[in-house]
């Protein structure tokens, strides 16, 4: 393989923020959504492989050495490796946070990614995939109370055929009235704590 600083356009002494912005700009530069009906949509998607080949890379060199780890999203210890992609949800920028999510390599797809996943697709109103990547995010995850209040909502919505408040479309691409992945995810646990009162009775 190249030399992955010299794919991403940046320096070997270039910091952690500097290689993830170089890496974010390429990936939605050469995302193949860019690209639909494109005569170069074939190049663009070789040179998304190699952009996500190389970042990945970098990030593998630099855990190895120990120092100036890179994990994706710039997260502190403790706090989310999605915090960015939450905040354009937050903010309904939802393709834009589509982008970024579909940019991370593969091996850094965690529990919260499949959870954003779906919340994405949830605020556009494609409920079989949210209840697809919310199920994953659970089951890698069973523990975390935000992944089981979205799964235990999308099991009572499926069985009940009922819309759950704020985040509910009618139809692809047209919301209800406002939402926010806050609007989705209070939404999601209220319900979740109801179906848990349902089932004690």
């Amino acid at each position: 393989m190249a030399d992955p600083y010299k794919i991403l356009g940046v320096s070997p002494s270039a910091g952690d923020d500097e290689v993830k912005a170089a890496y974010r700009d390429l990936a939605r530069k050469y995302h193949p959504d860019s690209y639909v009906d494109n005569p170069l949509a074939d190049l663009a998607s070789e040179k998304m492989k190699e952009i996500n080949d190389a970042y990945d890379k970098i990030v593998t060199m630099r855990k190895g050495g120990g120092a100036g780890d890179i994990p994706y999203g710039g997260y502190e210890s403790g706090g989310s490796q999605f915090s960015d992609i939450r905040r354009l949800i937050s903010a309904r920028r939802v393709t834009e946070a589509e982008e970024l999510l579909d940019g991370t390599p593969a091996q850094l797809r965690d529990a919260e990614w499949y959870f954003l996943k779906g919340s994405v697709h949830y605020t556009r109103g494609w409920l079989d995939q949210a209840y697809e990547n919310f199920t994953r995010a659970y089951q890698m995850n069973p523990n975390n109370r935000e992944y089981q209040a979205a799964y235990s909502q999308m099991q009572w919505q499926r069985q009940t055929g009922r819309p759950a408040g704020t985040g509910y479309h009618t139809r692809q691409g047209s919301p209800v009235g406002g939402c926010s992945i806050c609007d989705v995810c209070t939404t999601l646990y209220c319900a979740s704590c109801c179906c848990d009162c349902f089932n004690c009775c």
